[in-house]
């Protein structure tokens, strides 16, 4: 099965610009053409599929043509194309620890404005220890502030 431009367009919600330019850029190397009108099939879907996931965990286009490239070059290419997932699969970590942070920083902020607006004023809970919270906001308020918390404060 076939489909056109505008139909993987609505399927990956991705401008019909976008899709031009990858092809552009050769991100679809075996894509059929009818009559000069673009014929996506399965193959070309799948590499979208994976250009999408590299482009959102940070990947340049440039990167992910020379894994597109790898790709046409076939088996020898592995070790190479596992490298680059491996690194693309660290700095995601990475950045999920990094949210991970942020998210739990957002958690003690509005438990702490909860309390703030409980008692009229930050009083109480801005002199509060680490050790006076509750247990899911000392470890939100931990993992908040890696750089100041040890051990010992809690």
């Amino acid at each position: 099965m076939y489909y056109t431009i505008g139909q993987v367009s609505r399927m990956f919600d991705l401008p019909v610009s976008t899709l031009r330019y990858y092809d552009k850029e050769g991100l679809f190397p075996n894509m059929q053409r009818s009559s000069g009108i673009r014929r996506f099939a399965e193959t070309e879907l799948e590499a979208l599929r994976v250009i999408e996931c590299l482009k959102k965990s940070g990947m340049e286009i440039r990167d992910i043509k020379q894994f597109m490239e790898w790709c046409t070059e076939g088996s020898s290419t592995y070790p190479k194309r596992r490298e680059l997932f491996l690194r693309q699969k660290a700095a995601v970590e990475a950045e999920i620890r990094r949210l991970s942070q942020t998210l739990d920083m957002i958690n003690f902020k509005c438990w702490y404005y909860e309390e703030a607006i409980k008692d009229g004023n930050e009083e109480r809970v801005g002199s509060m220890r680490p050790k006076e919270m509750p247990e899911d906001i000392r470890r939100a308020y931990e993992s908040a502030h890696p750089e100041i918390f040890t051990q010992e404060d809690s």
